[in-house]
């Protein structure tokens, strides 16, 4: 399922090019040490890349400096080619991210509708809008069949849906998750994940955080684990499930038997200190 209105600012973009770079980040807050030490990530179209690692390893910084709303003390960031290294949150909507929060963030006394047409608050086409909505309800059966119902009512995997639903509606090129399984229970947790991979197979590339790192790589079509503010290892996501090391370390345990896929190795750039 390919969106049916392409974004409104979108330059032509070569097939194998990435969506987005991150390249070679520096970011902290204020004074503070920093938390991303030289950090490069790569979203290719029409993917899902997870970020994994411990707490405090810079995850949800990632998506904040990608999103615009942690400018980097240095290196890149390129939408669809273009510079967007020092634009704010307003200005990296317009260049096609959305980014939806940690936690639920639905109006729980307003509907499904009126939450979802949020998102589009800063489009004036209604043609364009009505486009949308019928792309959503498709995408996410559950927001057109719970339209008229008050967005508090729905479960909490529903309600997360429904925050999709809302990002979707300027129709971005990447979504950045963060959290998305964050206080859902085993049921809700893989409807959301399913509904992640809607996502990528509707021609959207989506960069996610996500505690819950054996069930996102799964999920995922590439993963970056981070450790210290940099990227320890990357690869196809399969790949990293498969690594006996990285899973005593960061998955919980070992893995289940691969099928004889080498284990990733760690770039020279990227090498854990």
């Amino acid at each position: 399922m390919a969106s049916d209105a392409p974004h409104a600012n979108e330059p032509s973009v070569p097939e194998t090019e990435n969506l987005l770079e991150l390249n070679d980040i520096e970011a902290g807050y204020g004074r503070a040490a920093l938390v991303l030490r030289g950090l490069t990530v790569k979203v290719p179209p029409a993917s899902v890349v997870c970020l994994v690692g411990p707490n405090g390893a810079g995850k949800s910084t990632v998506l904040k400096v990608a999103s615009g709303m942690l400018t980097p003390r240095s290196g890149t960031i390129r939408v669809a080619g273009q510079d967007a290294t020092r634009k704010g949150p307003q200005a990296m909507l317009e260049s096609g991210l959305s980014h939806v929060l940690q936690g639920h963030s639905v109006f729980r006394e307003m509907t499904v509708e009126e939450n979802v047409r949020l998102g589009a608050y800063t489009v004036r086409d209604k043609a364009h809008i009505a486009d949308r909505i019928d792309f959503v309800k498709t995408l996410f059966p559950v927001v057109g069949d719970r339209w008229d119902a008050l967005a508090g009512a729905l479960s909490g995997g529903q309600q997360k849906q429904v925050e999709f639903a809302r990002s979707l509606m300027v129709n971005p090129r990447v979504v950045l998750l963060d959290e998305p399984s964050m206080g859902l229970d085993p049921k809700a947790t893989s409807t959301v994940f399913e509904q992640v991979v809607r996502m990528r197979d509707a021609g959207l590339a989506v960069l996610m955080v996500e505690q819950n790192a054996r069930r996102a790589l799964e999920t995922a079509d590439l993963g970056c684990v981070l450790d210290l503010g940099r990227v320890h290892i990357s690869g196809p996501a399969a790949d990293l499930l498969a690594d006996p090391q990285l899973a005593e370390l960061y998955l919980g345990g070992r893995p289940r038997p691969s099928s004889g896929d080498d284990a990733p190795t760690t770039s020279e750039e990227h090498t854990h200190a």
